[in-house]
């Protein structure tokens, strides 16, 4: 028999001008929304002082909502690598305040998290909002659509629970190996 699964996810979508939050309650098979909203450092001078306002900010929506778990948009693969470079570090600062206050962290590509929700991984922040809207009954969506990417974040998380639970009574790797059968020799394919 399954049990009812009771947890908070935390969904970060990393960046330096804006990081996007957004905080989901799970109860089973029901979802709500907790809140969402953004982290706005356009007025704020140095990239290090941007980065420990991150960390500080992070710090401050773990302690507010106490989550059970992170789930955080992972770089994406552009062709300006300073950018990438910066992106890397804000999302390396959330990280880092998850892992102060020992939270779980998944991470995920852009294009999964599109996908999980909008069933297009090329679709556009517009689409993946106007999904969010409908299946989480959100009355408005914020004027900043880094919100609803963070809050996208958490949701595709939890679209993600039956997976991450199927390899959670593993205790070691030798226990993954042989629960998947890895142990035997494997027949070619025709």
């Amino acid at each position: 028999m399954t049990t009812v699964k009771d947890r908070i996810i935390l969904g970060i979508d990393p960046g330096t001008n804006i990081m996007g939050y957004g905080v989901i309650h799970e109860n089973g098979k029901k979802v709500e929304v907790v809140g969402f909203g953004i982290v706005d450092m356009h007025k704020m001078d140095g990239h290090f002082n941007k980065l420990k306002h991150i960390y500080e900010r992070t710090l401050q929506l773990i302690d507010g909502f106490n989550p059970d778990e992170l789930a955080i948009e992972a770089p994406f693969q552009g062709k300006n690598v300073q950018s990438m470079l910066k992106l890397g570090r804000a999302q390396g600062a959330a990280i880092a305040a998850a892992l102060t206050r020992t939270v779980p962290i998944f991470e995920y590509a852009p294009r999964k998290i599109k996908l999980a929700i909008t069933g297009s991984g090329a679709a556009s922040k517009e689409q993946v909002a106007g999904m969010l809207q409908k299946l989480l009954k959100i009355d408005e969506l914020p004027d900043k659509l880094d919100a609803t990417d963070g809050l996208a974040a958490a949701l595709c998380h939890y679209y993600q629970r039956d997976k991450i639970k199927s390899d959670s009574n593993c205790k070691s790797w030798s226990d993954y190996v042989k629960q998947k059968n890895l142990d035997k020799p494997q027949k070619p394919k025709k």
